[in-house]
């Protein structure tokens, strides 16, 4: 069984920068794809950023510019660096494993972003 742990969370002032991590418990090497999700207060969950196996990367359309993902295979590892950060990016932060047709989640971190 897949474990996915983030970590990176917390509170930041508007503009501010914040990096996630997810930790995976298998090789991420292994997967399809690795992805962010989030989910604000009230609203759905909502795509964030996704990079395949080959490194191809894609990201919400609103995103783009100020959000980065990335990975370390040797450390099974994504990363979500975030920039310029608004309060609308307030929400819950949500780690994506795809081992098709399987999909493996993570329990989430917490990002706030203060006005």
């Amino acid at each position: 069984q897949v474990q996915l742990v983030e970590s990176g969370g917390g509170l930041v002032q508007a503009g501010g920068s914040l990096r996630l991590s997810c930790a995976s418990s298998g090789s991420i090497s292994s997967f399809n794809a690795m992805a962010w999700y989030r989910q604000a207060p009230g609203k759905q969950r909502e795509f964030v950023a996704r990079i395949t196996s080959g490194g191809s990367t894609n990201y919400r359309d609103s995103l783009r510019g100020r959000f980065t993902i990335s990975r370390d295979n040797g450390k099974n590892t994504v990363y979500l660096q975030m920039n310029s950060l608004k309060p609308e990016d307030t929400a819950v932060y949500y780690c994506n494993a795809v081992l098709y047709p399987t999909n493996y989640w993570g329990q989430g971190t917490q990002v706030t972003v203060s006005s």
